[in-house]
């Protein structure tokens, strides 16, 4: 078991003051539960998917259940998730609702991401 740098079990009081100022750096944990969030959003195969589906454009809800074949409430389960998140946008037309990303660069950024893992 590696020991603490000081020799000791407590940190220098150096170690101490340079934790303190990389924890007020850290943003407050209101931010970091709305970043949590977001995370969460992409932490599912359907949700991903349904991102890579509008990265080509704006769909019909009616065109994402067909080509995700799953069922409608699933899917609006799904898209209220990603909604919540702020990664669509989505109008209105008749009864039917069209969905597209809110970020032309989310597929960009999302491959970024898994490059730099």
């Amino acid at each position: 078991m590696k020991s603490c740098p000081t020799g000791t079990d407590q940190p220098s009081q150096n170690q101490i003051k340079k934790l303190k100022t990389i924890i007020s750096n850290i943003p407050d944990d209101e931010a970091l539960y709305q970043e949590t969030d977001i995370i969460k959003a992409l932490g599912d195969p359907t949700r991903l998917k349904i991102i890579h589906l509008l990265s080509h454009g704006e769909l019909c809800v009616c065109e994402i259940n067909a080509a995700l074949e799953k069922p409608q409430p699933t899917i609006s389960h799904h898209l209220n998730i990603l909604k919540k998140a702020g990664f669509l946008k989505w109008r209105k037309e008749g009864v039917w609702i069209h969905y597209s990303l809110s970020n032309a660069k989310t597929i960009d950024n999302l491959n970024k991401l898994m490059e730099n893992r």
